[in-house]
Formats: structure tokens, sequence, C-alpha cells
């Protein structure tokens, strides 16, 4: 989003207007307002890179719900987000998508697309891994890697190899900007801490669903409104330090099937003005649609 970064306190204050369902005025102000979209090239924080403001999830249920497809089926679908203008895929190692990405993005113009992609674990080869994905997307570079579902508030030190990987292939141009997707509170909060980090990913909704908790030992807690402030707080403190923000699980993992619960989301991440970008999990066209169509309502708020 453009403007004046907020301070703590408004931000806490719109936070709390938001969550409440409250429509809010413009979080900027410009001589001449420019209608945002769903679509925009935008810039990832500091990092200089460009991406769309909403991105194609390739891992619903660890990429179940997309390799379920099967590959036309998922060529297809990348295909149909790419002509909508959404250029930002949203890919790891450990989805069931990952072999399945080269075949989808073949043809597409390189240069256009935004690949993240993501690394569980501490794999001793780190940057033998790194290498390998980029053969397996038939690609000559990544350009986000993040060291994937951090739980403990240590995590940069227990995955120290993968964070020295990272960088050795940023320096090489292997990746363009790394970072990291947390799942604990703790783990988020030391994230901000953690210099190596270029683009943060965030699970945030405004119901608490599938969001970051204070226990390192939970996955998945239960949705809890009380998760969100915490989380939105952290998102203030990366803004702060001109991270990149990517927001995911605005529709709970898939829980929302209400549409109510789905523009809610929507209209409160968007007015929060604390992500550069979100990442949804699609299935079908009629998915990718109504997502553009309700990202584009809750833009025009704050355009």
């Amino acid at each position: 989003m453009q403007g004046k970064p907020l301070t703590r306190r408004q931000f806490i204050e719109r936070a709390a207007a938001i969550a409440g369902g409250v429509v809010l005025s413009p979080l900027a102000t410009h001589a001449a307002p420019r209608k945002l979209t769903a679509v925009d090239q935008i810039t990832l924080g500091r990092t200089g890179i460009k991406l769309s403001r909403l991105g194609i999830g390739c891992g619903t249920n660890s990429g179940r719900v997309q390799a379920s497809l099967g590959q036309d089926g998922f060529n297809r679908l990348i295909r149909y987000a790419y002509d909508q203008g959404i250029t930002y895929i949203d890919i790891a190692r450990g989805y069931r998508t990952h072999g399945m990405l080269r075949e989808a993005i073949k043809g597409l113009p390189r240069e256009k697309l935004f690949i993240q992609t993501k690394m569980g674990g501490v794999p001793n080869k780190a940057f033998e891994n790194i290498e390998q994905y980029c053969k397996d997307y038939g690609v000559d570079y990544i350009d986000c890697l993040l060291v994937h579902c951090t739980v403990t508030p240590d995590w940069d030190e227990r995955r120290k190899r993968v964070l020295d990987a990272m960088e050795k292939a940023k320096d090489k141009k292997l990746i363009r900007a790394h970072g990291v997707s947390c799942h604990s509170l703790p783990a988020l909060k030391r994230s901000v801490d953690v210099d190596f980090v270029d683009v943060h990913l965030v699970r945030i909704n405004p119901q608490g669903s599938h969001m970051d908790t204070p226990r390192s030992d939970t996955w998945n807690a239960p949705s809890n409104e009380a998760n969100v402030l915490p989380v939105m707080e952290q998102l203030a403190r990366m803004r702060d330090k001109g991270r990149g923000v990517i927001g995911m699980k605005l529709v709970g993992n898939g829980d929302f099937t209400d549409p109510a619960d789905r523009e809610r989301a929507m209209q409160f991440v968007m007015q929060s003005g604390l992500t550069d970008a979100v990442t949804v999990g699609f299935k079908n066209p009629a998915e990718i649609d109504e997502t553009i169509r309700r990202m584009n309502n809750a833009l025009a708020t704050v355009s």
C-alpha cells in the first residue's frame, strides 16, 4: 500500500476498528487517486522485486487440492490465473505440486513471473537442493526462497545451515530474496529481529483461523480472534523495517465456506495496509474470479 506509515498507536486503533467491521477512510492521500486492483504489480518491501498483489497458492492441504486436478488441470489453473494478471505463484518443495510446476509455466515469460518457494527441515546439502529447485521448475533463478514452517523462537540458529545456503544462493543469483514462513507467534516475533529476512509470509485473517499463537508446539490451534492483534503488531514491526510482507490463510485454509467470512477477511486484510501481497489457494477458475472481485471491492475503500 502507498502512503505514510502508520504510527504504532494509529495502527492499534485501526486494527481494532477493522476487526469490529468498521469501514475506514483511505489509508493514504493521493493528489489523483488511482484505483487499486488485485492484479496490480506492486513492489515487495524494500527488495525492489515486483509481483501481482494476489498470488495463486499451490499448497492447499500440502498441495493435495491442486495436485488432485492432475497435470493438465493444474496447467489450466495456472494459465487461467496468469491470464487474469496473477503473476505470483506460491509453492514449496513439500507440496505435492512441486514437480508439476515446470510443465505448468512452460512457455510463460519468466521475467513476468514471481515464483516463491520454500525449504523445510535442515537438509545436509541445502545449497545443492536450491540448485535442484531451479532444475525442477525449469528456471535459472527463484524470486524468493523461504525457510518453511518455523515454530521455535530459535529457528534461525537451528536452521543456520539453511540460512547460510540461501545467502550463498543469493550471492550467486540463484535466488533474488530470502525470508521465512512462520507457524507460531514466538517464531514470528523472532523473525522480525533476524536481519536475514527480506520477506515474511504470515497467516492473517480477522477470525483468527489457523493463526500463529503463543505456543510453539501447536501446529494449528483452534480459531480465536484473540490471536489476531498480536500477529498484526508483528506485521507493523515488519513494515517499520521495510520488509516484504505477504499474507496467507485469508480464507482460513479453506474453512471459510460462508461467503460472508471470505468477504470479512478480504476487507480486513486490504484495509489494514500491512501486507504487500497475499496468496490464496485455488482449485478452479470460479474461485479465482471471486477472489479478484472481492479484493478489488476491498481495495476500492483504500484507493
